[in-house]
């Protein structure tokens, strides 16, 4: 079983990301990629290519979801509500819980 590894698409704060590496959990980010302003279907593609779990405010991400693409999984908070604390907590419980594997084609809710 593979541990779950995150992408953190534009709209998730790079703060999110760097708590996690700081935790141990391996996260990138679209900016450290270097992939601003790409679309959102490239984002899910790649995500999945690199095994990642994709975190996301983007409701956009839901609708691929829903439409049938495939991906590594989805990890979405609501942008009102969702704190720094929040994505770090999802994140430890969805590794306790959920091998790479398991999180296939899954949405989960921060």
């Amino acid at each position: 079983m593979t541990a779950v590894r995150f992408y953190l698409d534009e709209g998730v704060q790079v703060q999110v990301a760097r708590q996690m590496v700081r935790r141990g959990i391996d996260a990138v980010t679209v900016r450290e990629l270097g992939l601003l302003g790409d679309s959102d279907l490239n984002h899910l593609r790649r995500a999945s290519q690199m095994g990642r779990v994709l975190c996301t405010y983007d409701t956009d991400f839901l609708r691929l979801d829903a439409e049938g693409y495939e991906h590594a999984g989805i990890l979405f908070g609501f942008h009102d509500r969702t704190t720094i604390g929040d994505w770090i907590r999802a994140a430890d419980q969805l590794i306790a819980s959920y091998s790479a594997e398991e999180m296939a084609n899954q949405v989960l809710y921060v």
